[in-house]
């Protein structure tokens, strides 16, 4: 154990030692749940394990390093491989879990459909009309509705998008008197 200990206290081991004691200390409290991994945040997770992965990949090579060279000029190249080797593992684990998670829904002008939106024009026919509808994250948008019928709709009235036309990039609304 005393040599253990010693070679983890030599040049280049030695510049991953606190690194790693730095990284076990952090995993402890998050295990403990003095600290927490914010789960709504998708790479805050992803983020501490590549790190942990790098710092634990280089120590673990610069210990064989450090063990097996005695040479200034071996152990610097131990530390180039361990730079290496740390860097490269964590890329392969950040590519995995990309991989693994689901990619974020790039958000879409079809996301209006099925929304209620408040109109904004004092009429609404097949050839002109805009309304205000709001987002799922609370935003806002103008955006220019038509009808298909013969509905009287009024300024700040409330109306239903059911469908998106894209050649014409406008919303076919629908009156909407509250929940069904």
């Amino acid at each position: 154990m005393g040599e253990l200990v010693q070679t983890a206290l030599e040049f280049p081991a030695v510049l991953f030692t606190f690194a790693l004691l730095v990284v076990l200390v952090f995993w402890v409290l998050v295990v403990t749940g003095l600290v927490g991994l914010d789960d709504g945040e998708l790479l805050s997770v992803p983020v501490a394990a590549a790190v942990s992965l790098f710092v634990a990949v280089a120590w673990f090579i610069t210990l064989a390093g450090t063990a097996l060279f005695t040479g200034g000029l071996a152990r610097t190249a131990a530390l180039a491989v361990a730079l290496a080797g740390g860097w490269l593992s964590a890329r392969l684990l950040l590519a995995a879990v990309r991989r693994a998670l689901p990619a974020a829904k790039a958000p879409s002008r079809t996301d209006f459909v099925g929304r209620t939106c408040v109109l904004r024009t004092s009429t609404v026919t097949r050839d002109f009309g805009q309304a205000e509808v709001h987002a799922e994250d609370g935003s806002s948008a103008v955006i220019q509705v038509r009808q298909t019928g013969t509905d009287t709709f009024r300024a700040g009235g409330t109306a239903l998008i059911f469908d998106y036309d894209a050649e014409g990039e406008f919303f076919w609304v629908m009156p909407y008197e509250g929940e069904l």
